[in-house]
């Protein structure tokens, strides 16, 4: 059974009594209802427990987010003065504490990116007072639930696209900017707008209403100063910021120097920052979750003593198929992740489950062992489709169902795979990509060996960071300033969040 063809809300007895293990050890609140969003409470129920607690201080950030969220955001009355302020082009930041501050994602690239994205703006607005707001595209409301109670984390639509297009509001056309703006942050440091006084510090000659953050890969690096203490301070007298990144921050977050105390405080395990903050955040609309878990009951996977995920991404189109799969038969077999075919026999209690674009992957695998497996693929979508909102549900759906799962192979540089290990909370293993970038295929831009490797830690990689110091004004090695920062695996200039017990995981 396709998830697509079964979404209807399965008959299930309510949750009678919620316990630690449901509200995730005191990540989640109990202010929402259980039927307005079922993914909240059930997600620990179709997840093995981990030792891994939220920290006491991040439990308590949360919930102070969430209050400044109800107080600040959209339907407010500070809010409307908020946006009136901005549309009239007044910079006013109120230092008493009374104003309110809004950063915005823009949506931007394929799911997994998105949702990178959102947890890497999430932080910053913690970590800086500020309110977030989601411009998520078409399908946001239908693929997650609201986090914050009592209020909405979407940017408000304005209606109709020909007031959009008249409206000299910079929220109307928010979804037009691709780094040309000259207001970002990298452009307005270039054009004067700044004043360094003697002794080093900076100022805004006239503090401006809103900034651009352009972070997004290939970003100037005047914008890579954002993650600059100096920097940093003058974003704090800006009232709007507007964040484009199709980038996992985080790892340059703890690089920042007015963050690290905080951040330090808040996760105490490094490489628990997604695992903690993912399931925070997106927590699957009713009809998404119905598909998932339907799907999980309705196959073997649920009843599976053992289960494998591969997810394969192939970013070369002329990539010939065959190698990518003898990639995937050679990790899983060096692994040791599956038992070898001849010694398995029917009755094994074992599953995979394959998420790829095309069903060539899944059909190979089930002839490889032979119906010793089961073998499951959900769907096999033939290209990767941006702003489709019922292909971004099917990615979703693949995404939890690839974090049930026991042991995870994905593929180098995806953030699909990101997605699932971190929601997992087991570190996969990780296939390394063939080029991506040269024009034609030819023989022996397959990766060499090992054909896989264990990641690091269960964190995304975060793939353009920059390099500057801004102390030293030098560019270092990234990988030596700080002991829970290293080089990512799959990507060779990346950097990710790690623990010192890192293979506890």
């Amino acid at each position: 059974m396709s998830m697509a063809e079964d979404t209807r809300t399965r008959s299930e007895p309510m949750l009678k009594n919620i316990t630690a293990d449901h509200l995730l050890d005191g990540l989640l609140t109990t202010d929402f209802s259980y039927l307005s969003c079922r993914s909240r409470y059930e997600f620990a129920m179709h997840h093995k427990s981990s030792p891994h607690k939220p920290s006491p201080y991040l439990i308590a950030k949360l919930r102070k987010q969430e209050a400044l969220q109800q107080r600040c955001g959209p339907g407010t009355a500070a809010h409307e003065e908020a946006v009136r302020r901005l549309d009239s082009g007044e910079s006013f930041v109120d230092d008493d504490g009374g104003g309110c501050r809004y950063l915005v994602y823009i949506s931007y690239r394929g799911l997994g990116n998105r949702m990178l994205g959102i947890t890497s703006a999430f932080l910053y607005a913690v970590l800086t007072d500020r309110v977030l707001l989601v411009d998520g595209g078409k399908d946001a409301d239908a693929l997650f639930c609201e986090p914050f109670p009592a209020t909405t984390w979407l940017l408000p639509r304005r209606a109709g696209w020909l007031s959009r297009w008249f409206s000299r509001s910079p929220l109307a056309r928010i979804q037009g900017y691709e780094g040309g703006s000259t207001v970002t942050l990298g452009n307005m440091l270039q054009s004067g707008a700044v004043t360094v006084s003697a002794d080093g510090n900076v100022s805004w000659s006239a503090a401006p209403p809103y900034l651009y953050l352009h972070l997004a890969g290939g970003y100037g690096f005047h914008d890579k100063l954002f993650f600059c203490g100096a920097q940093q301070r003058l974003l704090g007298g800006v009232p709007w910021l507007f964040m484009w990144t199709d980038n996992y921050l985080v790892p340059g977050l703890f690089l920042t120097p007015p963050f690290r105390g905080e951040l330090q405080a808040l996760f105490p395990e490094k490489d628990a920052v997604f695992y903690h903050l993912g399931r925070y955040l997106f927590h699957p609309t009713n009809p998404v979750w119905n598909a998932i878990t339907t799907y999980y009951h309705s196959s073997r996977l649920a009843g599976a003593g053992h289960r494998v995920g591969v997810q394969i991404r192939v970013f070369h189109k002329k990539q010939p198929p065959q190698a990518v799969l003898d990639q995937l038969v050679s990790c899983v077999r060096d692994a040791k992740l599956l038992p070898v075919p001849e010694t398995m026999n029917a009755s094994s209690s074992v599953a995979v489950l394959v998420t790829a674009l095309s069903s060539w992957y899944h059909e190979r695998i089930r002839g490889e062992y032979g119906g010793r497996v089961a073998v499951h693929q959900p769907s096999h979508e033939g290209r990767q489709r941006w702003r489709d909102a019922a292909h971004d549900m099917r990615a979703l759906s693949e995404m939890y169902l690839l974090s049930m799962c026991d042991v995870l192979v994905t593929s180098g540089f995806s953030t699909f795979g990101y997605i699932a290990q971190g929601l997992a909370g087991r570190r996969p293993w990780v296939m390394p990509r063939a080029p991506i970038w040269a024009a034609d295929w030819r023989e022996g831009m397959e990766p060499g060996e090992p054909p896989c490797r264990r990641a690091v830690s269960i964190e995304p990689c975060f793939h353009t960071p920059s390099a500057y110091d801004c102390a030293a004004g030098r560019d270092v090695e990234l990988d030596k300033v700080a002991p829970y920062i290293s080089r990512c695996v799959d990507v060779k200039y990346g950097i990710k969040l790690v623990n010192e017990s890192s293979n506890q995981w």
